[in-house]
């Protein structure tokens, strides 16, 4: 009998499981890449602003949550629905991670609902599928009718199996012979046994108890006949005559009448004993799988869109071509410089805390080593003094709390 120990991977064939794994693999490394190619997904360690003002100068690095070993911490996270302490925040890295969530959303739904059905199945299945099964164990006894035509097929049989099985029976204490079929009828309802018997008996015996079933195929084919006397002129007309029967099909609707068709039959699907929860392949749950490759490719196509457009911006603020720039924020997002930093460009800062404001026009901020700073939205710098209309002043506590480049500017030196 084959173990059970592995059988909660029963609900999901074996090529949905290794699809599962590449796709692990696939989201892990897909979101790597794209959140280091998003410019979204950068942001300036702490401590942030009053440092960089303090100093005169703009951050040195700028660090990226999604390191390699932090990707596959959240894939693996999201597939167990535990989540993790890492947040998205460009747009292409959340499509990534709504995907994934998807994925694994209808992974687990259809696994939780077919171990379901093969939990309800296992009980229904029978330890014994046919007469090789039963030879193989020692566990249910088996035996027939005493001095019947089952026994004598068992005793003088010359196949392996077959002589296998009646050294068993021949050897058993107490006896496995029992001396009708209502004995062996109720031995076999008490238990731990089996009862061999011709195939006609054992269908009208099945068909009138719902707690008895027929395992297996027929042992030997064999037919009823008539005797008479030898040389008897009814033999040849009896003989034409059941031919007959049998070829107009009178003797099948005799034979549903009396063994199917009455008041005490058990009603039961044939096709119903014979069925078996089935793993979930392909052809189940296939397109799942395509419905992530296309978000997949959904996400590196906003990233790349996320990335010309960052460098479309910082070209225009540093005056310089476009392809050069590209290139520049190319190499750096490529380059092996850690998993977690890299030197700073000009990128924007993408979160904010709640209790920052965002700065709309040209601010003074008080005295920083005796100097006067200003910000600027458009990331421009400018000479000239703030405009009398200038707000209160306000103080970024967060490198993460920035939606424009912010550019200090020295006035009164």
């Amino acid at each position: 009998m084959p173990s059970r120990l592995f059988s909660f991977m029963n609900p999901l064939a074996v090529e949905i499981w290794l699809s599962m794994l590449g796709a692990y693999v696939l989201v892990s490394l897909t979101i790597w890449v794209v959140a280091r190619f998003s410019p979204y997904e950068w942001r300036i360690p702490e401590p942030c602003c009053l440092n960089a003002l303090e100093q005169e100068s703009e951050p040195e690095v700028y660090e990226n949550d999604f390191t390699l070993s932090n990707s596959f911490w959240f894939t693996i996270g999201t597939l167990m629905q535990q989540g993790s302490d890492l947040n998205p925040q460009a747009t292409s890295t959340r499509i990534v991670g709504g995907i994934w969530w998807f994925f694994t959303l209808i992974i687990i739904s259809s696994y939780t609902a077919n171990l379901a059905a093969f939990l309800t199945v296992e009980r229904m299945i029978t330890p014994i599928e046919n007469a090789a099964e039963l030879a193989e164990q020692t566990e249910i006894s088996y035996g027939t009718l005493e001095g019947g035509s089952t026994k004598t097929f068992f005793r003088d049989s010359k196949i392996g199996i077959y002589q296998k099985m009646w050294r068993f029976m021949e050897s058993k204490r107490p006896s496995v012979f029992v001396d009708s079929y209502e004995e062996g009828i109720k031995r076999v309802l008490e238990g731990n046994y089996a009862f061999l018997m011709e195939s006609t008996m054992l269908d009208y015996a099945v068909q009138r108890d719902c707690n008895l079933t027929q395992i297996g195929g027929l042992l030997d084919s064999k037919g009823y006949g008539i005797a008479t006397p030898k040389g008897s002129p009814w033999r040849d007309k009896i003989s034409l005559a059941i031919l007959e029967l049998q070829e107009k099909g009178t003797i099948q609707i005799l034979y549903d009448k009396w063994w199917k068709n009455t008041g005490d039959v058990c009603n039961r699907d044939d096709k119903s004993k014979e069925s078996k929860a089935n793993a979930l392949g392909v052809e189940n749950i296939g397109g799942v799988f395509v419905v992530l490759l296309c978000g997949l490719a959904l996400a590196i196509i906003v990233a790349v869109l996320e990335f010309c457009w960052n460098s479309r911006k910082n070209a225009q603020t540093d005056r310089q071509s476009l392809c050069s720039e590209m290139a520049e924020e190319l190499r750096f997002a490529i380059r092996c410089h850690g998993s977690r930093q890299r030197p700073a460009l000009k990128r924007t800062c993408s979160r904010c805390s709640p209790g920052t404001t965002y700065v709309p026009a040209a601010l003074e901020m008080p005295h920083i080593n005796g100097r006067t700073w200003y910000f600027h939205q458009d990331g421009h710098h400018h000479s000239h003094s703030p405009p009398a209309e200038a707000a209160n002043p306000h103080t970024c506590c967060d490198p993460d709390e920035w939606d424009n480049v912010l550019v200090a500017e020295k006035h009164g030196l």
